[in-house]
C-alpha cells in the first residue's frame, strides 16, 4: 500500500520589511500578479522566527548580512488567511502567526528574485504603503521604516 504524506504550512510566518534611507522594496508575487508584498514566509517545523526572516529574506532577495542589518520589531499580529490560500494550511485553519522584522540597507540594491516572484520594485514609504495588499503589511511599513518623504 503506498501512502502519500500531506505537508501542510505551519500558521506562523515572517515579515521583513526591507528598507534603505529613502525607499521600501516590494515582492511581486508569482501566483497572484496583483499582490506585491514585502518578503515574507511560513517558520518551518522547529524554526524560530529569526532564522526563518534570514531564510527568507536570502531566498526571496539574495541579500544576507553583509547587505544590512535585521531588527526584531517584537511585534506579532494575527491575521486571517486569504482563502484562495487556505489549502497549504490543515484542515480548518484560518489564522496565521506574524512576526515582523525589518532590514535596513544603505541603498536601493539589486534583487536576486526567487521562484515564487515575477518583479520587485524600489518604492517610497508612502507608495509602497498604497500598493501592498496586506493591512498587516501596510502596519508594518507605517511603524518600522523609519523615514518619510518629509525627510528629504
Amino acid at each position: 500500500m503506498i501512502t502519500h504524506t500531506v505537508s501542510y504550512k505551519r500558521p506562523e510566518s515572517v515579515l521583513v520589511v526591507v528598507y534603505s534611507t529613502a525607499k521600501v522594496l516590494l515582492l511581486q508575487r508569482r501566483d497572484d500578479n496583483t499582490f506585491w508584498q514585502s518578503v515574507t514566509g511560513s517558520l518551518m517545523p522547529n524554526e524560530l522566527p529569526l532564522a526563518a526572516a534570514w531564510r527568507e529574506l536570502r531566498e526571496e532577495t539574495g541579500l544576507h548580512e553583509m547587505n544590512g542589518q535585521l531588527h526584531d520589531c517584537h511585534h506579532q499580529k494575527w491575521f486571517d488567511i486569504y482563502p484562495h490560500w487556505r489549502y497549504r494550511y490543515e484542515p480548518g485553519v484560518t489564522r496565521n502567526l506574524e512576526h515582523v522584522f525589518s532590514f535596513e540597507v544603505k541603498e536601493p540594491l539589486t534583487i536576486r528574485l526567487s521562484h515564487e516572484h515575477l518583479d520587485y520594485c524600489w518604492l517610497t514609504k508612502e507608495d509602497a504603503m498604497k500598493r501592498v495588499i496586506s493591512t498587516t503589511n501596510r502596519d508594518a511599513i507605517l511603524q518600522f521604516v523609519k523615514f518619510t518623504a518629509n525627510d528629504f
